[in-house]
């Protein structure tokens, strides 16, 4: 690794513009890129004592062996020129959002003397009216069938349509009225772009129009006893509305947006867009995205705006922009996205109504799209295989670790505390093997914590070895099955850094135990802590191996979190009804079964809390008594330890 100090520029030489900057390693490749207000203070930062940069920082500028810089005039210059750069160098250390596919687009050639309707994916051309992204091409050629009953334009291609004028014949659609037939002169050019026009102003949120006009036109033809002529227009009528009950009405104004949600977690980011149009959403895409440094969700915001509209047309550009926050460089950003959409963008964060309402459902959308992508990374055998291969090299082990225990604390103050314990075997999760403790020892010591549990657990490993049934050591003979924690893991990993891991290396050693291997997991820079070690091991943020050890923690967790809840919740119902007589612990079970928490439980009536099995009107009566007593008590958020206001 070079030395900073070996390539860091002159203060001199470093000029006070704006500007982008590129760090390069020792092959010449661009490894970073970066933009700023001010060039000198910015490339300044980078060479101050490595102690102060962030971790990521670190290691970008001590695999670097040079730098350089442009000068622009403007910082949306120096915005759209960074954008440019990271998509040309493909920078090791920027956050890059890649779609996992290319989303087909509602395309209308309107370039062309005969304009017609397709599917068309990637970069956008001139002369081409576009529409969507859809999700699937077959919702789009769905769209299109049904609305060339009404707006009989070209759909063939190039090839078809000279054929048809060749032969003087046209083709099917044409025979069966969802094509004008301008390859026979049927309608000539202005009739079809006529024609056309309607399409794009439908397309594009004006159908109020379209419908009045149908409908006026079939009572015409009605009263006209024009029958059949009245037939069609109401076909094409419900045909209309076929198409817009596809597209919900989300945005009662007839706003034209995109909405961005927005699901990260330490390793990947998932992000989800809504592109509404008319009050309607008319497409929908979404990537997921690995994330090469700590980056706050601003930042994440601004690299989905600039990847989302670098290559867009200025049609495709909506007037909003709804995002969870605003970007690092809102000003700038809305000034590039105006210049590019030739007109103003507004960028907004939600929050109360319709649009807060449609963030949430976006957000919840990018929620499920991150799930998929974890159940389909994690049930990969090549990705599994490659990430215990990647634990082994990195770890030092001798074999790949096919059986991994993990383990985390759960509390809130000193009350309460529990701690979890679950199982993957070959990459993939044993539920049937998971535990849960309740620590004995009062206090709030996750260290205290974790040194019982590894000491409890591994205490029940030693007397499954010393078994001697006949059916094997470790095998309860009444049963045949495996006693509990009778396996050997390959690999202990701990939530936590090095307080925890001596912990848990402490409680083996007293047991004795030295032939299995242990690691911490700290969240907060992903880093992997060996026992003793001074400093931790750094697999790099996209390895299989480190998504499997984060995945292994994050499951650790949320059953740590779950049994919590369900502790915290069972003591609360039980303080605050003691009051009540003749309450006994199954009947509080009923309740708690029933209602799922003291808060439903103290919004419901005493006519609905009777309608449980074992509680009589008056026991009701006095249970609702007993928690409006308890009401003045805070509510308390049992993940996080939070005062809740809303009771």
């Amino acid at each position: 690794m070079a030395d900073p100090a070996s390539y860091r520029p002159a203060q001199g030489e470093i000029p006070v513009a704006p500007g982008v900057y590129r760090f390069r390693d020792d092959a010449g490749r661009v490894i970073y890129v970066g933009k700023a207000k001010s060039l000198r203070p910015r490339l300044s930062s980078y060479f101050q004592d490595l102690n102060n940069l962030h971790q990521r920082t670190q290691q970008m500028v001590l695999t670097a062996s040079s730098v350089d810089w442009t000068v622009v005039d403007t910082e949306v210059e120096a915005l759209a020129l960074e954008y440019s750069w990271i998509k040309e160098f493909d920078p090791r250390f920027n956050v890059k959002y890649r779609d996992d596919k290319s989303y087909p687009w509602l395309a209308v050639t309107v370039g062309e003397e005969f304009p017609r309707v397709t599917v068309m994916r990637g970069a956008q051309r001139k002369g081409v009216r576009y529409f969507g992204p859809y999700g699937h091409a077959w919702a789009i050629r769905d769209t299109v069938d049904t609305l060339l009953r009404v707006f009989p334009m070209r759909s063939c291609s190039q090839g078809v349509f000279r054929r048809a004028a060749a032969i003087g014949r046209p083709c099917l659609l044409g025979d069966i009225g969802k094509c004008a037939a301008p390859c026979v002169g049927r309608v000539d050019a202005d009739e079809h772009r006529a024609i056309v026009d309607d399409f794009l102003a439908f397309m594009g949120g004006q159908t109020a129009g379209f419908t009045k006009r149908i409908e006026k036109r079939m009572r015409e033809a009605s009263d006209a006893e024009e029958f059949e002529l009245a037939a069609k227009l109401r076909d094409d009528l419900a045909a209309i509305h076929r198409v817009l009950e596809k597209q919900t009405v989300v945005l009662g104004d007839g706003t034209d947006a995109d909405v961005l949600g927005f699901v990260d977690d330490p390793l990947e980011v998932a992000v989800q867009i809504f592109s509404v149009r008319g009050g309607r959403i008319r497409g929908q895409r979404g990537w997921v995205a690995d994330k090469t440094d700590e980056a706050p969700m601003s930042d994440l915001v601004q690299n989905a705006l600039m990847t989302l509209y670098e290559d867009a047309a200025p049609t495709a550009i909506p007037r909003d922009v709804l995002v969870p926050e605003l970007p690092s460089d809102a000003g700038v950003v809305t000034e590039l996205l105006s210049e590019r959409r030739g007109g103003p963008v507004s960028i907004k964060v939600p929050r109360r109504g319709d649009k807060r309402a449609l963030m949430a459902t976006v957000e919840q959308n990018a929620k499920q799209s991150m799930m998929r992508h974890k159940l389909k990374r994690s049930s990969d055998l090549t990705a599994r295989s490659l990430a215990l291969e990647e634990i082994q090299e990195a770890l030092g082990l001798p074999m790949a670790p096919l059986r991994i225990e993990c383990y985390d604390i759960s509390n809130l103050g000193a009350t309460e505390t529990v701690a979890s314990m679950v199982v993957f075997e070959d990459g993939l999760p044993r539920k049937s093997e998971y535990r849960r403790f309740t620590i004995r020892n009062e206090g709030q010591s996750d260290v205290a914590a974790m040194h019982e549990v590894i000491t409890r657990r591994f205490t029940q490993l030693l007397r499954a070895r010393e078994s001697n049934d006949e059916e094997g050591p470790g095998v309860d003979p009444e049963t045949g099955k495996p006693r509990r924690f009778a396996y050997t893991p390959s690999l202990v990993v701990v939530d936590g850094g090095p307080p925890q891991v001596a912990a848990a290396k402490a409680a083996m050693t007293e047991l004795g135990i030295t032939d299995i291997a242990l690691v911490g997991l700290a969240k907060r820079l992903e880093e992997v802590w060996l026992p003793d070690d001074t400093d931790p091991v750094i697999m790099p943020r996209t390895s299989e191996g480190l998504y499997l050890l984060q995945r292994i923690r994050d499951e650790a967790h949320r059953f740590a979190i779950t049994h919590h809840r369900q502790r915290r919740s069972k003591s609360m119902i039980d303080s605050i009804l003691d009051p009540v007589a003749g309450l006994g612990p199954t009947r509080r079970k009923a309740l708690i079964k029933t209602f799922g928490s003291v808060k439903k439980l103290r919004q419901a009536s005493a006519e609905e809390i009777a309608t449980v099995p074992g509680i009589g009107p008056a026991t009701a009566q006095s249970i609702v008594e007993a928690l409006a007593a308890g009401e003045s008590a805070p509510a308390v958020n049992t993940a996080t330890g939070e005062i809740l206001e809303d009771r």
